[in-house]
């Protein structure tokens, strides 16, 4: 019996092996060949929301959708002699989903700063204890801050791990129940780390003990939802959040003199404004002229703010997903407005230090555009008001906040659209949230200055990238993407688009991402949702497309092999050497002359002498690397044939996509 097996097994092995000849040995770096996948991967994150019904192929919310929610209310003091915040915090916590928790996940995004931490392309300007958490008590029930230290295949007992970690899990004795609400109470301290040595954002969170920028300065609930349960991922400094929506009531107790602001609506402004202040404060409605609420020489308790040696700021923000704040007793408080449409004038205030107003002189234009045209581009700006934020941290966004000045300040205000409108997971997927960004900061930008937006040549632009091992594929999480973040997350998209643009036009894209954005306001897409929401709005499936851009880094490397002509027809040879493919679009100039040109159902004539011919993409559907594009203008002579006019598909050397060779 053994002798049989062995001569079974010696006789499929030496089958397996001329099959395997079958296929002949790569002798050259092109193949004759490709094969082109025309459906996008569907991993088990999204399986499971397509079973559960809370996500389907139309890419709108399933039936079944539901998300989490978390109402704060923080107490948080700022002593500006140790640099620390101390806090105490109750979350009311909406167990929307269909499961029982028999743990939660906190996020102590200050843990960072800590020098046992792991973090990725960022540097603390200072390292301290981190987010110290000194009290957790979940449905009326303490728990034990002692670490649980759990060996393999031990089940976890009530108790704590990972408090000095970015990410921390709370064992409950009872579980949460799935429908149920429950309030999680913790008390913290951390210290907000100054100095010159901080490298990314966010890790400089105050001038010297002057100015003060708290930003992710709290404990909060992770993301729980449809697709992987709780997000886990830890914060490593580049990537950024994925964050539940919900209210903030947030008591804010600073010195005398020190103006506060921040995420929400001053609720107690007769408190801690002075008289004169108050009455400038609220005539910024009035006029787009920048009014001072408060000016450089009113400095201190009584001229800056109310009397009293301390004064306690509240704010309150509803349906939001973050909440940050800046205070400094030197701070300059101007305020003007933006008209948006459908909702009238929104207030923008801006704080910031005297000696930086030269940055600050453009920056209430600025946003006043941006408000304006991204209101108009996709939904009108969701929010009461919006502030920007002096401070170390030039760049970065938070609902009805941006740290910024006038460098960045469309695009952090871009921002309020995604990710605070749309709650993408910037954490694996950054490109929803910079890179859609990115895109509208083109639009925008162009419209300031009254010109039509320039796309074209920007998806070819990928071409000269593409292939690299430093990059990071779209759909590789942001947190992990390593030295190609920056290109990753924030670079790739609007090439991207550029390409789509090409397919179905520039308009097409915006008004599908319009929809997009109405569908998903408030709630959290994944790419996927994007994916199939677009090929329906778009009226045609795309999932090639998205499938090469999103999950490879392949290109399409397009060129014309070779002419020729025979009566009055012109065999156009085109070759795409990448495996991306995309459609077939040459330019044609001809000679001038009397005879009018021919008419052709896939042409578009541009001039007397000039058609753009195009070839759907679905010409390459054999897996061929060339393809025959025939032209029959009439009795013409060309004069110039070029591939990709636009500058829309990825390719890294343009020479020779010119007929006749330059």
């Amino acid at each position: 019996m053994r002798k049989l097996l062995l001569l079974l097994l010696a006789s499929t092995s030496v089958s397996l092996a001329q099959q395997n000849n079958r296929l002949p040995q790569r002798s050259s770096v092109e193949t004759s060949q490709r094969e082109i996948r025309r459906d996008v991967p569907m991993t088990n994150s999204i399986r499971k929301a397509f079973d559960a019904g809370t996500r389907d192929f139309s890419g709108k919310p399933g039936p079944n959708y539901w998300q989490l929610e978390t109402d704060f209310t923080i107490q948080v003091s700022l002593d500006p002699h140790t640099q620390t915040l101390t806090g105490t915090e109750k979350i009311l916590v909406h167990n929307n989903s269909k499961d029982d928790w028999d743990r939660i996940v906190l996020r102590l995004d200050h843990n960072i700063f800590r020098a046992d931490v792991p973090r990725g392309f960022s540097t603390p300007a200072e390292q301290t204890e981190g987010m110290v958490v000194t009290r957790i008590n979940v449905a009326g029930e303490s728990i034990d801050l002692t670490e649980i230290r759990m060996g393999r295949n031990q089940a976890p007992k009530p108790g704590v791990s990972g408090l000095t970690k970015t990410v921390a899990t709370v064992y409950l004795a009872q579980p949460i129940k799935a429908g149920s609400k429950t309030e999680v109470e913790i008390d913290w301290h951390t210290k907000l780390p100054g100095g010159p040595n901080g490298m990314g954002h966010r890790m400089t969170q105050r001038f010297d003990s002057t100015l003060f920028q708290p930003t992710q300065w709290f404990p909060r609930l992770a993301k729980y939802d449809d697709l992987r349960g709780w997000e886990t991922s830890p914060y490593l400094g580049p990537a950024e959040f994925f964050n539940n929506f919900g209210k903030f009531d947030v008591s804010i107790t600073v010195p005398g003199g020190w103006i506060v602001s921040g995420t929400g609506i001053l609720q107690n402004p007769k408190e801690v404004m002075t008289a004169a202040s108050l009455e400038r404060f609220g005539k910024v409605l009035e006029s787009d002229e920048e009014t001072t609420i408060v000016g450089e020489e009113e400095r201190g308790p009584g001229k800056a703010t109310a009397a009293g040696e301390k004064l306690t700021w509240h704010l309150v923000a509803d349906r939001v997903n973050d909440f940050a704040w800046a205070a400094s007793a030197d701070f300059i408080w101007k305020g003007t407005r933006a008209n948006i449409p459908g909702k009238g004038y929104v207030p923008i205030y801006m704080v910031y230090e005297p000696e930086r107003a030269a940055s600050y002189a453009n920056a209430a234009k600025i946003t006043r555009h941006a408000m304006e045209f991204y209101s108009k581009l996709w939904a009108p700006y969701p929010f009461p008001q919006l502030t920007l934020q002096d401070g170390p941290s030039a760049g970065m966004e938070y609902p009805m906040v941006i740290n910024s000045n006038q460098g960045a300040a469309d695009h952090e205000t871009a921002h309020q659209w995604w990710p605070m409108m749309l709650g993408t997971n910037e954490t694996r997927y950054g490109w929803m949230d910079e890179g859609f960004n990115q895109y509208m900061n083109i639009l925008s930008g162009a419209d300031s200055k009254g010109v039509p937006a320039k796309l074209d040549g920007l998806g070819q632009m990928y071409g000269r990238i593409s292939g690299s091992e430093d990059e990071a594929p779209l759909m590789w999480s942001a947190n992990d993407a390593g030295t190609g973040y920056g290109f990753q997350t924030y670079q790739k998209t609007p090439l991207m688009l550029s390409m789509l643009g090409g397919i179905v036009g520039d308009e097409a894209v915006v008004n599908a991402m319009k929809k997009y954005t109405a569908a998903w306001a408030f709630k959290h897409p994944s790419p996927w949702d994007y994916m199939f929401f677009m090929n329906h709005e778009l009226g045609q499936n795309l999932e090639w497309f998205w499938y090469y851009w999103l999950f490879t880094t392949e290109s399409v490397e397009g060129s014309i092999a070779n002419v020729s002509t025979e009566g009055s027809k012109t065999t156009v040879t085109v070759k795409q050497a990448g495996q991306m493919p995309s459609p077939v679009v040459l330019k044609v100039e001809f000679e001038a002359g009397s005879e009018a040109l021919k008419a052709s159902p896939n042409s578009k004539v541009l001039d007397e002498n000039t058609v753009e011919v195009t070839w759907p993409v679905d010409v390459w559907w054999e897996g061929r690397r060339t393809f025959d594009a025939v032209l029959d203008f009439g009795p013409r002579k060309i004069k110039k044939i070029t591939l990709d006019p636009h500058g829309r598909f990825p390719d890294g050397e343009i020479s020779d996509n010119v007929w006749p060779r330059e």
